[in-house]
């Protein structure tokens, strides 16, 4: 069976057949038949594969990694476990920011904190200008899992879905920008995910607490272990199902 997560992952990085047997010393056709027929690569070529395609090798070949090993990397992609949400240092966030060079990826309801950070829009526009992805995921304001969310942190009926709106007259400047995409979800979000490069913060959802009051955690990616790579697939899933941001 072909395997067609890494010939798209080798594809989405401008990977030809010669570049990859160069870069790991084996012929072309051998590489070929590593997507083609889905044969497995020896480890020491996994590794190296994995960190072209800046993929997780779990993702790329889910069966080569035993399980054992799957738990331990994926406990050691842990970075720190925060309380809560706000007592994630803005040192950290910055830092985030800051050094993503290759995708910046969000999935909130309205994360209006971003917004209070005076530069935060103007570096994603600057990042997207230089080539970074940047794929910003919002509840739809007119959704009814939103009016569910806001009633179910006690905000009030309407509190959540002005808070998004207030949040997107901010990211006016990035529409129509190149390399920036903005879309509505109506998904039931069990945790916020801000994604920059091999990092993340997931803020996890507790019922009754505001995010900023639930905990979240710093991941690093590691390419064998499943936990950042589980994350990273939910965003996929809720960006399979949003349309178009209209503000």
């Amino acid at each position: 069976m072909p395997n067609e997560r890494l010939r798209d992952a080798l594809l989405r990085n401008g990977l030809t057949l010669e570049q990859v047997a160069k870069a790991v010393n084996v012929d072309p056709k051998t590489v070929e038949r590593w997507i083609t027929k889905g044969r497995l690569p020896y480890p020491k070529h996994r590794h190296k594969l994995a960190a072209m395609a800046r993929e997780a090798e779990s993702y790329l070949w889910p069966d080569a990694v035993a399980p054992e090993r799957k738990v331990e990397t994926s406990t050691a992609e842990v970075v720190r476990v925060y309380p809560h949400r706000n007592a994630v240092p803005v040192e950290l966030w910055d830092q985030l920011i800051n050094d993503a060079e290759q995708a910046v990826e969000i999935l909130v309801h309205a994360a209006l904190f971003l917004v209070e950070r005076p530069r935060f829009v103007k570096d994603l526009a600057a990042k997207a200008e230089v080539g970074a992805k940047i794929r910003l995921l919002f509840g739809d304001p007119d959704g009814d899992t939103i009016a569910l969310r806001s009633e179910e942190e006690q905000l009030g009926e309407g509190t959540l879905s002005a808070r998004i709106r207030n949040a997107l007259a901010f990211y006016q400047p990035l529409r129509g920008v190149e390399g920036v995409d903005m879309r509505f979800h109506d998904a039931t979000l069990y945790n916020s995910i801000f994604r920059f490069d091999d990092e993340m913060i997931i803020n996890t959802h507790v019922y009754g607490f505001q995010g900023a009051h639930a905990p979240s955690l710093h991941l690093r990616r590691l390419s064998a272990g499943d936990l950042f790579e589980t994350y990273s697939e939910s965003f996929e899933a809720v960006w399979n199902l949003s349309r178009p941001a209209t503000f």
